[in-house]
């Protein structure tokens, strides 16, 4: 099933295979996309769908350095290489937008920039930076209502540019602990006025971002990133959290989005997400559900075949193997990733991984 075509919401897949968004820092220092980025996608753009690394909708939102950004025109222009080489190659590609909130330190924004976030509460972890290495998270800006809904402007801005770049929709970050699961999580977020102190209000920043970027782009070009057992810059479980992720996962079906993608991070030392909430959650959204984390073909296929999932995402393997479809339908061998070079500027680890020993 894996190399089946696939239909999402009127899209087209050459097969069920996707590329999970990673953050590779190869963007340039104002944070507008490289030729080499081009290059790098679509080495890998024999899957159905790519879904890029988390792309900031505003200054504030940049968080890391050398990470793309899509919120002025170099930056659409930018990305028009990539959505261009991509499509060239017979894939479509999705824009992961990503706030990084207060997941990030001030000396890593662009001047004029201000780390935000639901609360005035620093993330009790480091973030690198070119400049200094690794720095003490700043404290955040708490958001007001008022710059909240600026905010939620900023995401459908973005998806707007998206679509002017290329791009077949977006996928909305809500997961790995960054601005819109900052929101959600009863961890983080402490807040008690129309945007905290209970399960709704916590989910209604995603919601406003989501019916945004409808409205901006249509339902069937919009995704969305969840990861309610996270652990990732410093969210982790709590009570409700399932309970809570069910009524998001109604309401963002209502509003028609063309998929769920759900992280689960086990492999890499996250809380067990139960088999049993994710059929849950599957059948609360009941449209495409994309599967991921550390899976290998077998597992993908077998989710699959037991229709626990539409989609199989597929992260670091994709990263370290171009033609990586094509490797695993002709059973080819699979190179490792270089753990090292994931995230410094230039070719090496990135556009350099040998490719595939047989052409498609």
């Amino acid at each position: 099933m894996l190399f089946e075509s696939y239909d999402l919401a009127g899209l087209p897949l050459a097969n069920r295979l996707v590329m999970a968004p990673m953050t590779r820092n190869r963007a340039s220092t104002d944070n507008v996309p490289t030729p080499i980025m081009a290059e790098y996608y679509a080495q890998r753009a024999d899957v159905g769908l790519i879904i890029t690394e988390g792309t900031s909708p505003s200054p504030d939102g940049v968080g890391y350095p050398r990470i793309p950004g899509l919120y002025n025109q170099a930056q659409v222009e930018g990305w028009k290489h990539v959505t261009k080489a991509v499509h060239d190659k017979g894939a479509r590609i999705f824009l992961q937008i990503m706030h990084t909130g207060r997941a990030s330190v001030s000396v890593n924004l662009p001047d004029g920039a201000r780390v935000v976030g639901p609360m005035a509460v620093a993330m009790d972890d480091s973030v690198y930076t070119d400049a200094e290495g690794l720095q003490p998270a700043s404290v955040p800006h708490a958001l007001t209502e008022a710059e909240i809904a600026k905010v939620v402007d900023e995401y459908a801005h973005t998806a707007k540019l998206a679509i002017e770049a290329g791009f077949d929709g977006v996928e909305l970050h809500g997961a790995n602990g960054y601005l819109i699961e900052q929101f959600l999580n009863a961890n983080i977020n402490q807040r008690t006025d129309g945007y905290g102190g209970s399960a709704a209000a916590r989910n209604r920043f995603a919601l406003e971002v989501a019916k945004a970027t409808v409205a901006a782009i249509g339902a069937n070009r919009v995704g969305i990133r969840l990861s309610p057992y996270g652990a990732f810059n410093k969210t982790g479980p709590y009570d409700g959290v399932e309970p809570q992720y069910l009524e998001l996962a109604r309401e963002l079906s209502a509003l028609g989005l063309a998929y769920l993608h759900l992280v689960n991070h086990e492999s890499m030392g996250a809380p067990e997400v139960p088999d049993s909430f994710i059929a849950k959650l599957r059948a609360a959204f009941g449209r495409t559900f994309i599967a991921s984390g550390g899976l290998d073909q077998e597992q993908a296929q077998a989710l699959l075949e037991k229709k626990a999932a539409d989609l199989a995402a597929f992260g670091r393997p994709v990263l370290a193997n171009p033609q990586f479809a094509t490797r695993l339908k002709q059973d080819l061998p699979l190179n490792e990733p270089d753990f090292a070079t994931f995230y410094t500027p230039g070719e090496k680890g990135y556009t350099d991984y040998p490719a595939a020993l047989q052409a498609t």
